[in-house]
């Protein structure tokens, strides 16, 4: 049998997707925002049919020589509108497959008036791809979905097939940061992050237990702490 994965009669190479692509009908505004403002927000061509030769993005040209971070899942936007908007100075793209999720982006983008981010509405897969490597000086995993059967502990974020791109597009140096509530979560991230190219930076209990000096708390940590479970705060740097 052939090594090779198999092949989407797109040209793209097979990668099994769990998980939402769209929830509840979307409110008109989020329709406006989808049909008026993310085109111009894509960070170049990251699609297989755009870029089936997987051209790397053209970072400095997108944003101008800043430096470059990245968010996995945005989720909702809050945080990576928040960093965007105390970090001027700092070019933030998120990815996110979730439309729903997008369109509220979205529209905190416009209510922000931000330009300093980029927006792929898709899988963190395709957009490691065209990352140029060692590109990405910072990244956040924030409240990924957890996947709490064991059999589905291979669908988490922190598994070779996600982690070893993304150490190839960070920069030597570059901080990843991930916050779960999922204790199940913190092993598998102590275990898997370490061996992808990372060292953990805690030295006490308090470095997990203790948010960021820039978090804002989002809607899934909000949802967390009502259930009375407990958030953790993972800081990772790319050796």
């Amino acid at each position: 049998m052939s090594d090779t994965p198999p092949i989407s009669p797109k040209g793209a190479p097979w990668r099994n997707f769990y998980g939402r692509r769209k929830g509840k009908g979307l409110r008109a505004s989020q329709e406006t925002y989808l049909a008026e403002d993310l085109a111009a927000l894509s960070p170049g061509p990251v699609d297989w049919e755009e870029n089936p030769d997987r051209t790397p993005l053209d970072l400095a040209a997108l944003f101008g020589g800043r430096e470059v971070w990245l968010e996995i899942g945005f989720g909702g936007g809050e945080h990576m509108v928040h960093q965007a908007a105390r970090t001027p100075e700092v070019g933030i793209i998120g990815a996110e497959p979730y439309i729903n999720g997008v369109a509220m982006l979205l529209g905190k983008i416009r209510s922000a008036k931000l330009d300093n981010v980029a927006v792929h509405p898709g899988d963190a897969r395709d957009l490691f791809d065209v990352l140029p490597a060692g590109s990405i000086s910072r990244a956040f995993l924030l409240y990924p979905d957890p996947w709490p059967k064991a059999r589905h502990h291979r669908r988490r974020f922190v598994t070779p097939e996600h982690l070893e791109p993304l150490a190839h597009v960070l920069a030597p140096g570059a901080i990843f940061r991930i916050a779960t509530d999922i204790p199940d979560y913190v092993r598998q991230a102590l275990e898997e992050v370490p061996r992808a190219g990372f060292d953990w930076l805690a030295e006490g209990p308090e470095d997990w237990r203790t948010p960021w000096s820039d978090w804002i708390s989002t809607r899934y940590e909000q949802k967390a702490l009502r259930e009375g479970r407990t958030p953790h705060y993972l800081t990772f740097r790319k050796r």
